[in-house]
Parts: structure tokens; sequence; C-alpha cells
């Protein structure tokens, strides 16, 4: 049965060549940009083109959102005495380029239930008996973040003649190296999501012949995602033992951040047949990788990349995983939400789009259902 996007790219050669004549005698030989031009079909070409700018996209991405980080208002409280607690929040809020947002905590165990649940990043204990205060962090949401806040910290305290001892009061687990782990599982989570509706599409076409076919792709990514969900939790938890705890947890969000990476993917294919791929490699990696907080948190990005990265799946999902693991699932109601969101929303266009392409192609269609 024929397929409504088949991938060929078909070169013509000149008329001569066609009736196996050989070229006359004498006649100039073609230029070299003419030469390229006929080597190369139009859409091959654009093909070419997508890739080139991807390419220079990944650079300017990945390469704009890491080179610079610069703090941007890091949630810290402040627990000091009454008559200096203003007096401090409004100094470290003063702070050129407003690297912190610090708010007044009623005591010290107020503090670190902020950090449990991730609402703060740190919390400054201020003792005025002294000359040493302690600045509590969460290394377990990025260590990125827990040592810039470390590095503004000292800087503050220094241009008060004062000093503060560092405590990590929730570390990231053992095997979880500057907790870094939940944003590679999530990295891998993705890649397989849309390297497997890749590939549905490069061995059976772009575009599905017919809204059952369309479904059929949808259904099948299903168990891969079940699968690979499953896969993910084991290697990063009982095999490894990076992120031990929550699995099947880890398991069900890590069906739906491959499910809702290979709908995306289908519908994509769907709407812009093999451009498609290229479109979701600019979603997921291009955009989504930089900005999902792993090398840097998203406090530590520039304004675009920290903008976009809780509505893209990467960003919503290792934020997701991290509080899941360190922060007892605190704040991550919005993070299901916009994965289910990308998940529906790649089912509905692809069934949807499916439907209209069927229709607009049956008219060319013979009575037994083949197309003309």
């Amino acid at each position: 049965m024929s397929q409504v996007d088949t991938d060929h790219d078909e070169t013509s050669g000149s008329s001569s060549e066609r009736r196996g004549e050989r070229p006359q005698a004498g006649r100039a030989p073609a230029g070299f940009w003419a030469e390229l031009r006929g080597a190369a079909a139009p859409r091959t070409a654009v093909l070419v083109l997508g890739a080139l700018l991807l390419q220079l996209g990944f650079v300017l991405s990945y390469v704009g959102a890491f080179h610079h980080p610069q703090p941007h208002r890091i949630p810290i409280t402040v627990v000091a005495p009454q008559q200096m607690s203003p007096s401090v929040v409004g100094k470290l809020n003063a702070i050129p380029g407003h690297p912190l947002k610090a708010t007044e905590a009623a005591d010290e165990p107020t503090a670190r239930a902020g950090l449990r649940t991730g609402d703060a990043s740190g919390a400054l204990i201020v003792d005025s008996t002294s000359r040493t205060d302690t600045l509590l962090v969460a290394g377990a949401g990025g260590a990125s973040t827990a040592n810039v806040l470390e590095s503004v910290i000292a800087q503050a305290e220094k241009a008060q003649h004062r000093t503060a001892s560092v405590v990590d009061a929730v570390p990231a687990q053992a095997g979880d190296a500057r907790g870094l782990s939940s944003f590679y599982l999530v990295v891998g989570w993705t890649v397989g999501g849309y390297l497997f509706a890749a590939l549905l599409g490069v061995s059976k076409g772009a575009r599905p012949a017919t809204v059952r076919r369309a479904a059929q792709r949808l259904l099948t990514a299903v168990p891969y995602a079940v699968l690979s969900g499953l896969g993910g939790a084991a290697i990063v938890g009982p095999l490894l033992g990076a992120l031990n705890g929550h699995f099947r947890a880890l398991w069900g969000i890590g069906a739906l951040v491959v499910f809702g990476a290979a709908a995306v993917t289908i519908a994509l294919q769907v709407l812009f047949g093999v451009l498609g791929i290229g479109v979701t490699v600019l979603l997921f990696v291009v955009l989504g990788n930089p900005s999902a907080g792993g090398a840097y948190g998203p406090e530590l990005l520039p304004p675009f990349w920290r903008a976009i990265s809780p509505a893209l799946p990467n960003g919503a999902a290792t934020h997701a995983v991290r509080h899941i693991m360190y922060f007892a699932g605190h704040g991550t109601a919005a993070n299901l939400a916009v994965l289910a969101a990308y998940a529906l929303v790649g089912v509905l266009v692809t069934l949807l789009t499916a439907t209209l392409v069927h229709r607009r192609l049956s008219p060319e269609m013979d009575p037994a259902g083949a197309l003309a």
C-alpha cells in the first residue's frame, strides 16, 4: 500500500542523458555552481539548509545559556533577631543585579522547612552574639545554585566584616554527583521518545497514510514509553544507586515524558513531514536541554532560557524528578500538568491533522481506497 509521504529525491538527468546520448563535442562544460545546483534537488537543499540552521541554533542556544551565568533572585530566607532582620533582608535584596530574593523567617526550624520543600534555596541564620553566621543550602536542588549562593553571601558578609559557615541541609544522594542525575535521566527519556517516533517516520513514511495508522503509531508509543520509564528508573536506582527511592514515581514520570516526546514528534511529522523531525530537535534539544536546569539552575540562566524552562518538557520533568526525590514532591503539580499537556496536544494534533489530510486526499482515491 502506498504511503502519503515517502522521502524520495528524484534527480533527473538531461534529455540527452535520458536518451543515452553523449554530450556534443566542443560544448562548454557547465560551471561549478550550475553543477552543484544540478546535483542537489530543491528538497535536498531545503533539508541541508535546515540542518545548518539547527547546527548554528544549537551553538547559539548552549553557549548563550551557559557562557556567563548570573544569579537572579535566588530565594533565601533570613533568621535574625527582630531588630536586625529587616535591615539584613533589605541589604541582601539591594545587592546590585538582584541576585537574591530574601524574605524573613520566624525561626531556624521554619527556614529549614522551607529548604526541605524547595521553597527556598538557602537560609541565612544570623548570630548576633558573634561575627560568624550560618548559611544553610540545599545541594540537592543543584550544586551550581548552592555554590553561587555561597559566593554571594560570602561577599555580602565580607562587606559587613562578618563570615558565614556553610551547611548543606538538603544534600544530594551519594551517587548523585552535583545533583545532575535528574537532568541526565530526563535527557535520556526525551531523546528516546523522539528517536522512537523519528525512526517510525523514516521506516514507514513521515505522514501516516490513514487516520487509523496515525492512531496505531500513538498506541505503539505507549508500551515503548512504559518500558523506557521502567528502564530509566531501574538504571538510576537499583543498578547505579544514583537516585534511590520513589521508584514507581520515577517510572510514571519517565513513561509520561517518553510518550509526550513521541506524541509531539509524531504530530510534527504529520504537520511538516520529514521536516517535523528538525522541529522536534529544535524544541527538545536546542531549546529544551540548556534551559532545563541541569548544568546551571534556571536562576542562573539569561532571561530567555529562564522564562522557557518551566514551559518545556525538559525543564518541567527535571524539576519534577528533583522535587520528588529530595523535596517530598512539593511544587510538582504544575510540572506534571505541563508534561500531560504535551502528551495530550501531541495526540490531538496527530489525529486531527491526519483526519484533515485524509479528507483532503479522499477525492483522489479510487473506489477501492487506493491513491489515484
